[in-house]
């Protein structure tokens, strides 16, 4: 398993150190790494520690995800916001990369169009938000709608 480096801004930490100040603390790849929980707290802090323009779309994902299902329940596990349905497991994730934003519909290929994105997992569909990107809110909100009707995963 490879050695993950923290990165804190603007130096970079030695594993396991711990940041001297309040900036949120970067994993290599520029994802928050952000303390596990449940609810919209931890999800908050994660959008809030997101780099640059990456905070933007995700304050617009949360937002629609909330305007889409208002009883989507919330929680950070493995340093990304989670949403899914009480009782019903998980059925999208959001996740930084250094150069785009990685939404992870948990059973993608039951959606209506399949998103491209191809997983490893083989109902694992993903929607990559590059800076610049137009979102297309109409598409991501019939995903999200039929996403939540499914059955999610159990993390």
């Amino acid at each position: 398993m490879a050695e993950k480096t923290l990165v804190t801004s603007p130096k970079v930490a030695k594993k396991g150190a711990k940041p001297s100040n309040a900036v949120p603390t970067l994993l290599a790849g520029g994802n928050p790494q952000i303390a596990k929980g449940d609810g919209d707290a931890p999800v908050q802090a994660y959008i809030a520690a997101m780099p640059g323009w990456k905070s933007d779309i995700g304050r617009r994902l949360d937002a629609l995800i909330v305007r889409t299902v208002p009883c989507v329940r919330k929680a950070v596990k493995w340093n990304s916001p989670l949403y899914g349905m009480e009782g019903e497991g998980w059925f999208l994730g959001i996740h930084c990369f250094t150069k785009y934003v990685k939404v992870a519909f948990f059973r993608g290929t039951s959606l209506k169009p399949i998103p491209s994105g191809e997983s490893k997992s083989k109902d694992t569909r993903y929607l990559n938000i590059h800076e610049g990107d137009p979102l297309d809110e109409a598409q991501l909100t019939a995903w999200i709608k039929q996403a939540s009707q499914l059955p999610g995963e159990r993390m």
